[in-house]
């Protein structure tokens, strides 16, 4: 089978070094069939896409394991720093889907970095989102393992090790990846709907009630909003979002994709904006602004399990329970696809091992990048099984950390890549408006830097474990970033021709 880098036309090699920019001139098509080779074409519509970036933030998991920490920490102006992340990120879509008429390919951040700033930049970005998703998706393993041994243990009876459920998730998300993008569609979107259908079941709930006390909104009081520990709760807002920015890489596969993508991406951060601000006021109400905290702070895990059977029922805390499980499986195969459609994008244009690119002919998906992934997945869970790491405090949290630094790093390197390059071709910018191509990236990218510095800063949220183990989390990003700079260096001093066609493969042409 030819690999994907034979979907389009071999540039012929340069006379001399090639520039370090990116053409930037506009892609003339938006779609059409798919040539040998290629992704399936024109499947995915605006909401299928929505499914796969909400369900990559895991809404149910972030609420029910992650909204009880940011309040115990915050108080209850944490719904407001949901609100607050959602209008920043609202600001970086703005420029983003502005530069998606000028994006060639499926790599997202790879391609709008190196459209903006160059291929050096461009190939540093790819190898950082690629450690970042894989170690996001890598560590949800553990997280699903545990939380499907002790979901199974105490509702079924059924007591495995976390490992032998996480190499279960293993081969059931290499499944799913394997099979048409469709199918993965149609599965995350029923996931999707039952996970945010049982919180907004508790949320009604509280509402009817009327909450302990009575409803009310001093969560977005400005004394609440300017505490001094919502330094901290923005941090760990902006790392529930994380996801949304992956609708570019479903570009290929979209349906009008200059219409699709952008339509998607608003769509998904509008809805996990409204989503997590709703519910983590909701919560809050449910134990009263005198209690929310109280509350959270003696049992942050079992907050919204305690607020569920006293406003709904035993029967739906145990429906919660076995939807988290649930949400972590939608979430793995979201990053799992995400992750896979980074190694295409990379392999067609040699700058990854050509089999990462191999699309198989039946099912439309790049599916030896689908088997390295689980591959590198399950010999990660059983390293973590054998060295006796807690699949949960250590595996998961841990090997979360640097992807969710990474990703930040790379929306700031995006919305400034998006003001540069429309700085670079004036007429693009005169069509688009001033605001679109230089006021929201800028804003967006000053915000994006402050919002890594909160996440960096108070990275023991994340890890629960001191500076011995935080910087060098944190020192990955960096080194992986430059590694990739340098290796787009060595490829423009040795092999101009592979360097000149960084950033230049069309998804949208055959």
């Amino acid at each position: 089978m030819p690999s994907a880098s034979s979907t389009s036309s071999p540039l012929r090699p340069p006379d001399r070094v090639p520039s370090d920019r990116a053409p930037s001139d506009p892609v003339p098509s938006d779609g059409g069939p798919a040539g040998p080779g290629a992704l399936e074409r024109g499947v995915l519509g605006t909401v299928d896409i929505v499914f796969f970036v909400v369900a990559a933030a895991a809404p149910l998991t972030v609420m029910a394991g992650v909204a009880p920490f940011a309040i115990a920490f915050g108080g209850i102006g944490t719904p407001a720093a949901y609100l607050v992340t959602g209008v920043v990120l609202a600001l970086f879509a703005v420029g983003f889907t502005a530069m998606t008429a000028h994006i060639r390919n499926a790599g997202a951040f790879y391609a709008y970095v190196t459209r903006g700033l160059g291929r050096p930049a461009g190939l540093g970005a790819a190898l950082l989102a690629v450690l970042s998703y894989n170690a996001i998706q890598i560590g949800m393993f553990g997280a699903f393992g545990f939380f499907a041994r002790t979901t199974a243990a105490d509702l079924f009876g059924l007591d495995l090790p976390w490992p032998v459920w996480a190499l279960a998730g293993v081969g059931v998300v290499w499944f799913l990846g394997f099979r048409s993008i469709d199918l993965g569609a149609k599965v995350l979107g029923a996931l999707l709907v039952a996970e945010t259908g049982i919180l907004l079941l508790l949320a009604v709930a509280v509402l009817v009630r009327g909450g302990a006390h009575g409803l009310s909104l001093s969560s977005f009081a400005p004394q609440q909003v300017f505490s001094g520990g919502m330094g901290g709760v923005l941090g760990l807002s902006f790392a529930a979002f994380i996801g949304f920015e992956a609708t570019a890489i479903y570009r290929e596969e979209a349906r009008r994709p200059q219409r699709t993508v952008p339509r998607a991406t608003f769509a998904a951060i509008a809805f996990l904006c409204l989503f997590y601000t709703f519910i983590t006021w909701m919560i809050v109400q449910a134990f009263g602004d005198a209690g929310a905290v109280a509350a959270a702070t003696a049992d942050p895990a079992g907050m919204f399990f305690t607020a569920m059977t006293d406003y709904v029922g035993g029967w739906a805390t145990d429906v919660q329970r076995v939807l988290i499980v649930t949400s972590l499986l939608a979430a793995l195969l979201a990053f799992h696809n995400t992750i896979t459609r980074y190694g295409y994008a990379l392999a067609a244009e040699q700058a990854a091992p050509a089999a990462l690119g191999r699309i198989h002919p039946r099912h439309g998906s790049p599916w030896i990048g689908g088997i390295v992934q689980s591959v590198l997945a399950a010999v990660s869970v059983v390293v973590a099984a054998l060295i006796g790491a807690d699949p949960y405090d250590r595996f998961f949290l841990w090997a979360n950390s640097p992807g969710v630094v990474g990703i930040l790093v790379l929306q700031a390197l995006a919305g400034l890549a998006v003001f540069v390059f429309f700085r670079r071709n004036r007429a693009a910018a005169a069509s688009a408006g001033v605001f679109r191509t230089a006021v929201a990236p800028l804003a967006a990218t000053v915000l994006l830097c402050g919002a890594t510095v909160l996440v960096v800063w108070r990275l023991d949220l994340f890890t629960g474990a001191g500076p011995s183990v935080n910087w060098p989390l944190v020192a990955t990003v960096p080194v992986v970033f430059l590694t990739g700079v340098g290796i787009a260096l060595r490829l423009r001093a040795r092999r101009p021709e592979v360097y000149a066609r960084l950033g230049t493969t069309g998804a949208d042409t055959d």
